[in-house]
């Protein structure tokens, strides 16, 4: 009996407030305080103001505009057919993508949002970045060039935007932020000694949603400018799918190694790196830095050099003596610093490295040996 009380009422109140709407003559909807029981089962209103407007054809604008440079790669190898996505980086038909992507392709399709297929050759590769570069032959009218801007101006928290072919679903448009940068992964060419790979560095972590078939798609700012190629995603260790799905996290190879490489891979097929030649750990815990007798709580720890690398020329340090840690050695040097600017982990000194450095140029390095703090100047080598 109480309900049905109740449930009177609240008509009654919704009835002379839709009667207070109509004869108003007061265009916004009221702000109704109804009982718990009833908000919960109405519908939410969805409203846009003027500023998520401008938002939506910020978007809008932007995808037309750069989707017509934005291709699907499908390549047919001996294990059978992959999907990938590229971007249109000349008017010459150079189109960019990963590595990966064309990685033992005996068949390379290139198609375009124009409806215009054409047969690709590889004509360079770099296995470190992961980068390839495809030459195509196509009508003048559907080549769109994408301009590239500059990684180097990212911030973290700025809008970015993907497109690509994820699951073969040509044209598609994810949406996100940048989430942190200077990242790194490993490259897809092994270490000299084959016990390992080098590490790219540079890379851009975005949550904008990117999925198989996105790589070598390009990831835009608001601008429309090419700022990275969509690298790869981590994925979650328990899948047992098999199949890598978006997880929030992916990585983008920053638009300012695309514009130092990829001219040299046209022209020569491939790009030297810079190398320094030694293996080191950052962010150790309190325990490590203690065994180590580190007063210093960052920077990169070098565990080892390689033998005859410009590391060794230069005379850096490794770890030799034995501490209560299995594996960890203490006595070797630490660096803090390259070219004057302080760093905090050996991402950031390797990030540093791959976009601005070449073999031949000369870096130095700030370190610690013990309680003594000395600059040290490294000639890059080529990584061999």
């Amino acid at each position: 009996m109480k309900r049905k009380i109740v449930l009177s009422l609240v008509l009654v109140v919704l009835l002379f407030a839709m009667a207070a709407c109509r004869f108003s003559g007061n265009s916004s909807l009221p702000q109704l305080q109804l009982p718990t029981q009833v908000q919960n089962i109405l519908p939410p209103v969805v409203t846009m103001n003027a500023s998520q407007t401008t938002d939506q054809s910020i978007l809008v604008n932007l995808f037309s505009k750069v989707n017509p440079g934005v291709v699907a790669i499908k390549t047919l190898t001996d294990q059978g057919g992959a999907l990938g996505s590229g971007f249109v980086f000349d008017n010459a038909g150079h189109v960019v993508t990963n590595y990966h992507v064309v990685e033992g392709a005996n068949q390379l399709e290139v198609d375009f949002p124009s409806g215009y297929k054409a047969m690709g050759k590889v004509v360079g590769t770099d296995l470190d970045s992961d980068i390839a570069v495809i030459k195509v032959d196509a009508p003048a009218e559907d080549i769109h060039p994408l301009g590239l801007g500059d990684s180097a101006q990212l911030q973290v928290g700025q809008f970015v935007v993907a497109i690509g072919n994820p699951f073969g679903l040509d044209s598609s448009m994810t949406y996100g932020i940048v989430s942190a940068l200077g990242r790194t992964l490993d490259s897809m060419r092994q270490s000299q000694d084959g016990t390992g790979n080098f590490s790219a560095g540079g890379l851009i972590q975005t949550d904008a949603a990117i999925n198989p078939g996105n790589s070598g798609g390009p990831l835009f700012n608001l601008n429309g400018e090419v700022i990275g190629i969509n690298r790869a995603i981590r994925t979650d260790a328990s899948n047992t799918t098999g199949e890598p799905i978006n997880s929030g996290i992916g990585f983008a190879v920053p638009s300012n190694i695309i514009k130092r490489v990829v001219p040299v891979l046209i022209e020569k097929g491939k790009y030297d790196y810079p190398y320094l030649g030694i293996t080191s750990i950052d962010d150790l815990p309190l325990d490590h830095l203690q065994q180590l007798g580190l007063k210093n709580f960052s920077g990169a720890y070098i565990t080892s050099v390689v033998p005859g690398s410009p590391a060794e020329k230069a005379g850096l340090l490794a770890g030799t003596q034995d501490t209560q840690l299995t594996g960890l050695k203490a006595g070797g040097d630490l660096i803090i610093g390259i070219d004057g600017a302080p760093i905090k982990t050996f991402d950031e000194m390797l990030s540093y490295l791959v976009v601005n450095k070449s073999p031949g140029d000369t870096v130095t390095l700030t370190i610690m040996r013990g309680d003594q703090k000395l600059d040290v100047p490294v000639t890059l080598g080529a990584r061999p």
